[in-house]
């Protein structure tokens, strides 16, 4: 049987994470989604827990019927009766019978040994065969318990009517080699294992729940029970998403297949992480923010070249349009060339070395440079390609204690370093008059405007001004992650404006002229 079984208990064990609360539509909501994707069960709650509980298996039960919805059950009867009484009118219902099986739970939970434990179960199994034949049943804290007991418990079970025997390492505490010697001690030790399918249910507790049950699956396990992005009781559970992804990428070692529909898996991670209110970490496989983004020059060279270098996954396969390159300070040449070809621009090679090196200054003082900060930085590089005097180091003090101060050093034409100091109303007043000090151009500042390029608090700010001399105005425009400096970029593009059309004979018209970036 090559077919693997893959059981749902998102809106069970998934919502009985801390903190997370889904209503009646909600459960709703993500089981027709669960239906969609192709799970094979979907476990829709345990009804005698709540009210609520009771009737959102119930209304999933008469609705989703594309796949078999399981209600949980404790080896007691009136759990079982009212697990039936919510899952009736299901296409194919399962009821999920649990009791402990390791020494520490039986003797300081249910306070019961193992005679009882065995009859009991022998018993609630049986009776919950007196409503439908599709009944799992788990020896909870499987991982810790005695395997010789288990062997026994789970061969009573398979007699009393069970067909699937979910195996749990309820508190993450196996090892995958363990977990497995572990499924595989069940085949060889219980007599009638050939009447049920063995199943797995793992907690991440040591970060080990997918490991385990790949682990399984590859001893002969042919049902995982799992949730989407992994969420469940403290560490949570296997990630459906993870399994799926491991058994599709890696078939040569995973000789299985399953019916889920992997391009709904991510739109049905961002469903569920809306409604329970439990973001997905960046860098969590298959389905976090980061798990298609590259960074580093060396990833995004190779990717750029052949997709196949550093993705292992197509993204289309899960339901993500694409992978995306992430420029930032180890972000190299090709990324960027790359990006600005898919923004439009084609820079001689003179042109893509100023903006590169501009690019990786940005990088310093951002994390992440997005394609509104690269329109900015190659618009801002083109304004400086005919300056006459060069802004090179910039200082302010201000501050409601102090005066506003600003010290400025220029480059001008001839390669010689000016330097001034003056103070203002506030820092960019002060920057103003010590770059006129500097440059000597009488002018008059008719318009500022600042504009937020990108998002966040590292965002570039574009600065916008025009400036009037002798009737003609000019406009620049400067942009960086710090205001201040904006404005004294935007003022020297002005000013280097107003210097060239002087330079070239044409500082005076009959009528006012506006020149701009």
């Amino acid at each position: 049987m090559n077919k693997l079984i893959i059981f749902d208990t998102t809106l069970r064990d998934g919502e009985q994470a801390a903190g997370a609360s889904l209503n009646i539509q909600e459960k709703l909501e993500i089981a027709r989604a669960l239906e969609a994707l192709g799970v094979d069960v979907i476990e829709a709650g345990f009804p005698i827990s709540s009210p609520g509980d009771f009737e959102a298996v119930k209304k999933i039960a008469s609705e989703v019927k594309g796949c078999s919805i399981c209600g949980l059950a404790r080896a007691n009867p009136k759990d079982i009766d009212r697990a039936w009484e919510a899952l009736q009118g299901a296409a194919d219902p399962r009821i999920h019978v649990f009791i402990s099986a390791s020494d520490v739970h039986m003797v300081h939970q249910l306070k019961k040994s193992r005679a009882e434990v065995l009859q009991l179960a022998r018993d609630m199994v049986a009776h919950a065969r007196t409503y439908l034949s599709n009944i799992e049943f788990s020896p909870m804290d499987a991982s810790r318990s005695d395997p010789q007991f288990l062997y026994e418990l789970l061969q009573a079970v398979i007699e009393a009517g069970a067909t699937t025997l979910n195996i749990p390492d309820t508190v993450g505490y196996a090892m995958p080699g363990e977990f497995g010697g572990l499924i595989e001690g069940i085949f060889k030790n219980v007599p009638n294992i050939d009447k049920a399918v063995i199943s797995v249910h793992c907690h991440d507790d040591l970060g080990l729940s997918v490991a385990n049950s790949l682990e399984a699956v590859r001893r002969g396990a042919r049902q995982v029970e799992c949730t989407m992005n992994g969420i469940g009781e403290r560490a949570g559970n296997a990630a459906l998403e993870e399994v799926i992804m491991a058994i599709r990428t890696r078939p040569d070692y995973y000789d299985v297949t399953t019916s889920i529909n992997s391009e709904l898996i991510y739109p049905t991670s961002r469903l569920v992480s809306q409604r329970t209110g439990f973001s997905v970490q960046p860098n969590k496989a298959v389905v976090g923010g980061n798990a298609f983004r590259h960074q580093s020059g060396i990833h995004q060279d190779g990717v750029i070249k052949m997709p196949k270098t550093y993705e292992i996954m197509d993204p289309r396969t899960v339901g993500v349009p694409a992978s995306s390159l992430v420029l930032g300070k180890s972000s190299g040449r090709h990324a960027f060339k790359e990006r600005l070809a898919e923004l439009g621009y084609n820079l001689s090679e003179a042109d893509f070395d100023r903006a590169f090196n501009a690019f990786k200054e940005l990088a310093d003082k951002k994390k992440e440079v997005a394609d509104r900060d690269i329109e900015s930085l190659v618009a801002e590089e083109q304004r400086t390609l005919v300056e006459a005097f060069h802004l090179d180091r910039l200082q302010v003090t201000c501050g409601d204690c102090g005066l506003p101060t600003a010290a400025v050093r220029l480059i001008d034409p001839n390669g010689k370093v000016l330097e001034d100091a003056a103070l203002g109303t506030g820092p960019v007043d002060a920057v103003y008059k010590a770059i006129n000090r500097l440059v000597g151009v009488p002018n008059r500042l008719t318009e500022f405007s600042v504009t937020s390029i990108t998002a966040g608090i590292d965002a570039i700010g574009e600065v916008f001004i025009r400036i009037d001399s002798e009737g003609v105005s000019y406009s620049g425009r400067g942009a960086d992650t710090d205001i201040v400096v904006s404005s004294a970029k935007a003022y020297m593009n002005a000013l280097n404006r107003l210097l060239a059309v002087r330079k070239n004979g044409n500082g005076k018209s009959a009528m006012p002229q506006d020149h701009h970036a």
